[in-house]
Order: C-alpha cells, then sequence, then structure tokens
C-alpha cells in the first residue's frame, strides 16, 4: 500500500504533467498568435511613425506655401493696381525668409499670370550645391497654353484645380533635377494672379524614406494612390513617374491596409498609410524574417518546458509537502498583483527557498511600484521645467474632450499657447545652456501667472495652459499679470538668456463652434502666432 505521501506527490507530478503539457501547448499557440500579432503591430507602427515624420516634413512645406499665398491673396485684395510691382518685391523678401527655414527647398517661386499683369513675371530663385538662393531666369509662360495641364504643370495644375496641390515627381526642364512640388494659386478679386510654389529636392524625399528600416531586410517605399512608383529602394533609379509596383493585386490582404505579396520572387508582407498630399507610405518585410522570430521562441519555449519538467519531478518528490501551503499564499499574491492590487501581505520568513521567493517577490513587488510611479512621471512631466509634457497634454486634453462628448453641462475652459521668441539665436550664439535658462524662465513666469491651472510643455519653445474655474473667470486679469511681469523680467535681464520674450495667444471654448477641444486649441495658436507678429512688427518700428 503506498503512503499518502507517496499518493500525494505521484498525483502532484501528474498534474504538474498534464498542466505544463497543457501550458506548453497554450503557450506555442499564444506565443505563434502574438508573434505574428506583433510583428504586424510592429510593422503599423514603424509604418505610422514613418507617415508622422513625412506629414510632418511635408506639412513643413505646405504651411510655407500657403502662409506666403494667403498673405499675397490678403494684400492683393486691398492693393491699387499701380502697387503690384511693390507687392511683388514683398513677397520676394517675405517668400525668401521663410524659405530659409524650411527644411529641403531647392526652389520657391511666384509666377504672375500674363493675363493679369504684363509688367511683372514674379520670379524664381533656386538653390544648387549647398548655396544660398539666387534668382533664376524664369520659364516664358507666354509661349505654352496655361489651359493646358500637360505642359507646364507646375503652373497649368494649380490653376486648373483651383487649389493647393502636391505634384507627382518630375524634372525641371531649367535645372533638370528631379523634384517634388507643392503649388497654391493665387487670386485678386476673383481673378487669377499666378502661382506661389515650392519644389522640395527628390533627393531630400528618399533620404527621409530609407530611414524606416525594419528587421534585417525591411525597408520602406512610396506610391500614389494608383501604385505609380515615388520611390522604391530596390528599382532602378531611373524609374519614372507611371512605371507600377506589383502591389494593387497582392496574394492576400489582412486588412484595410495590410498585404501580402510577392516582388523579385520573394514574399512579403507590406502596412501602408495615405499621407495627406496624396502619396502612400509602405513599410514591407519578407515573410520569412517576420515568421523567423515567433518560430525561435516557440523552439526556445518547447526547450524550456522539457527542462522544467525535469526539474518539476525531481523537485516535487523532495519538497511537495513543504512547498504546498506557501506557494498557495504565493498564487494568491500573485493573482493580487496581476489585477493591479500591490498591498499583499506575505510572512514566510523561513530561510529557505520558499522564504527567499517570498522576500524577492515582495522586493518586486514594492520595486514595481516604484517603477510604476517613477514611469508615469517620466511619461507625463517634462524633465528640464518639471511642468507637464507633451503626452501629460494630450491625456488632458483627452478628458476635457471626454466632458464635451458625454456630459450635457458643457464645460468652461479656455486654451493658452506660449512661444518663447528667439530660441534658437539663443541656442545658436549663447549655447544650449543659457537656451535651458531661458525656457525655465519662461516656464516660471507661466507657472508663477497661472497657479492654479496645469501648464504644459508641448514643443521645444512652446507651452499651452488650460484654464478652467478661478483661473478661467479672471484670464483677462491673469493675462495682464503676464504681459507685467513679461516686462518687468525684461528691463531686469543683464543678459538676453534671462528674459522672458514670449508671445502668448488664448481661445474660450464655444460650444457653438468649438465641436472639439483641438479646435479651441487651434485658435489659441493661430492668435498666437498672430501675436508673435505683431510683437515683431512693433520691435522693428522702434528699431526704425
Amino acid at each position: 500500500m503506498r503512503s499518502i505521501r507517496a499518493k500525494f506527490i505521484l498525483l502532484t507530478l501528474s498534474a504538474i504533467i498534464a498542466a505544463l503539457s497543457v501550458a506548453t501547448y497554450i503557450g506555442v499557440y499564444s506565443i505563434k498568435t502574438l508573434g505574428k500579432s506583433d510583428a504586424d503591430q510592429m510593422l503599423h507602427l514603424k509604418c505610422t511613425t514613418g507617415a508622422m515624420n513625412l506629414e510632418t516634413y511635408f506639412d513643413d512645406v505646405e504651411r510655407s506655401v500657403e502662409t506666403v499665398a494667403t498673405l499675397v491673396q490678403d494684400n492683393l485684395e486691398t492693393m491699387p493696381d499701380e502697387q503690384f510691382v511693390n507687392e511683388v518685391e514683398n513677397v520676394r523678401h517675405l517668400f525668401s525668409k521663410i524659405a530659409h527655414n524650411t527644411n529641403g527647398v531647392l526652389t520657391y517661386y511666384f509666377r504672375v499670370d500674363p493675363e493679369f499683369s504684363k509688367e511683372h513675371s514674379g520670379f524664381w530663385y533656386v538653390k544648387q550645391s549647398g548655396r544660398e538662393f539666387q534668382e533664376h531666369e524664369v520659364t516664358d509662360i507666354t509661349q505654352y497654353d496655361t489651359n493646358d495641364t500637360s505642359t507646364l504643370v507646375w503652373f497649368t495644375i494649380p490653376k486648373a484645380e483651383k487649389k493647393g496641390v502636391w505634384l507627382p515627381p518630375y524634372h525641371t526642364e531649367n535645372l533638370g533635377t528631379r523634384v517634388i512640388s507643392y503649388n497654391v494659386p493665387v487670386y485678386r478679386h476673383g481673378q487669377f494672379v499666378g502661382v506661389v510654389g515650392i519644389e522640395i529636392d527628390y533627393g531630400t524625399l528618399v533620404s527621409e524614406v530609407e530611414k524606416i528600416k525594419l528587421f534585417e531586410n525591411g525597408y520602406a517605399f512610396i506610391l500614389d494612390a494608383y501604385s505609380n512608383v515615388i520611390y522604391h529602394p530596390q528599382m532602378d533609379s531611373t524609374l519614372q513617374y507611371g512605371e507600377k509596383v506589383a502591389i494593387d493585386t497582392p496574394d492576400a490582404v489582412k486588412g484595410a491596409q495590410h498585404v501580402q505579396y510577392h516582388f523579385n520572387g520573394i514574399k512579403k508582407e507590406a502596412v501602408w498609410r495615405s499621407l495627406s498630399n496624396g502619396m502612400r507610405l509602405y513599410v514591407t518585410v519578407p515573410w520569412g524574417e517576420i515568421n523567423s522570430v515567433w518560430q525561435g521562441l516557440i523552439s526556445r519555449t518547447l526547450f524550456a518546458s522539457f527542462i522544467i519538467l525535469l526539474l518539476a519531478s525531481c523537485v516535487m518528490m523532495r519538497f511537495a509537502d513543504r512547498i504546498t501551503k506557501p506557494l498557495h499564499r504565493l498564487t494568491n499574491a500573485a493573482r493580487q498583483v496581476a489585477v493591479g492590487n500591490y498591498d499583499v501581505v506575505l510572512d514566510d520568513t523561513d530561510d529557505d527557498e520558499i522564504g527567499m521567493l517570498t522576500r524577492t517577490f515582495k522586493g518586486l513587488v514594492e520595486n514595481t511600484k516604484a517603477n510604476i510611479d517613477t514611469l508615469n512621471r517620466k511619461v507625463y512631466i517634462d524633465a528640464l521645467t518639471a511642468v507637464r509634457n507633451k503626452a501629460g497634454y494630450g491625456a488632458y486634453m483627452q478628458k476635457i474632450q471626454d466632458l464635451l462628448d458625454n456630459s450635457a453641462q458643457k464645460p468652461e475652459f479656455a486654451i493658452g499657447v506660449f512661444d518663447c521668441d528667439n530660441l534658437k539665436h539663443i541656442n545658436d550664439f549663447y549655447g544650449h545652456d543659457k537656451g535651458d535658462i531661458y525656457i525655465k524662465k519662461a516656464s516660471q513666469l507661466i507657472c508663477r501667472t497661472f497657479q492654479h491651472s496645469p501648464v504644459f510643455r508641448i514643443g521645444g519653445d512652446e507651452f499651452a495652459v488650460i484654464l478652467e474655474n478661478d483661473d478661467f473667470r479672471d484670464r483677462e486679469k491673469l493675462f495682464a499679470q503676464f504681459r507685467k511681469e513679461r516686462a518687468e523680467i525684461r528691463a531686469a535681464a543683464e543678459h538676453e538668456w534671462e528674459q522672458a520674450n514670449i508671445s502668448m495667444g488664448a481661445a474660450v471654448y464655444d460650444p457653438e463652434t468649438d465641436p472639439a477641444v483641438i479646435d479651441v486649441a487651434r485658435r489659441a495658436d493661430k492668435a498666437m502666432y498672430e501675436n508673435k507678429r505683431l510683437r515683431k512688427e512693433n520691435q522693428q518700428a522702434r528699431i526704425k
């Protein structure tokens, strides 16, 4: 007759074998599923991140052109006819400053329709070989039919579309260079005046795309909405726009923006994202590389399961009755931790393996609690200024948006946006340590003024504050106090980096015109830039 201990050991070992077998099966299945899921997420994340970087690049160009076009059109609406030549010169000066601050600009131009003015054809500036922009002889538009969109596309297509457009890659006839351009038509009292545009170097776009890498042989490429190649690293560099990659007829569609296909005999998976200019960014990886990750994990899991089974058999035959109760307590504690309860009580202090395991587990729980607190601070607090960062700003904005969406009583709030003027100048001439002092000075002034409102650093030189409750009701008084202290700091500062030259703008939430909290932020941002412009003009006027 077998003893109870032997029966317990036999039963325990049988349970361990069965449990380990099930766990191994579930683990293998889970690894395969999660491995594929993680690979998909990596593809999506890499594509999304790359698309965001490209969007930032394209948006920079669009904002530059739209800014010039808007100012030109606004001025033309109120300008006498005889001052048109002077206006062109003003545009030349403005465009020069904006183009210097826009990444990747190869040329910029303001071309006037001969039907609007025969006296002035506009201008075209070109940057080559790293030199400054030089004025280039302009194309004679009178030699073309401006209603024919097959020629002089940078002029005829914006005119035909009557809106800003991105054009696919083309070779400039005068420069012999491949470029991509964004062009906006300009009107005066409904009459077509001309086109404002920027051409960016195709090579700059290529370098941005080539930065996107994944696994060992993953890469990115760009097509247009019709699968015409904009750029592909494994195709001939002389490829002309209009040739295609076999991606529009994939082997399998895994999602709305996720496909499997073959290229050069290799099975691949690709994820794509649409860009605001009509292009599509694809990130692709060989299918074998994606599978190799989870297949390797499965092999190691099976081997580890076999080792664990052997060790468990030996250990349980020797220590079965000793470890049952302590492990039960540890299991309960682990369950509590798994659901987020870190206030577990473990009182096993024996100087053996169970005691050590208990103390280690308690140490891990305490470290986890501390790490969670530290992680939350790192995620939401700006290291330089100790105010909340851009992630904290997004979380707070989402909280307000939830109130707007789900509450019948709409909250009252305003958003203030602040921008530190001339930070780049201070960094360039005095060093980044002085720039940090300048940013801290600005942060201290904003925090001191709006003591009862959350302050966020949402960019290198940009801050935001969300005014609620008393601060919302006293906002005019607080903004006046802010301007007063800003002037006092400027007067008392001995050095430029000790000043607090801050442009500001604010917008109050209006439930009639603001469907989302981001609309309030955009109006505040626009007001800030208008304030920056006016302060700059006043400063220039004082200098004169």
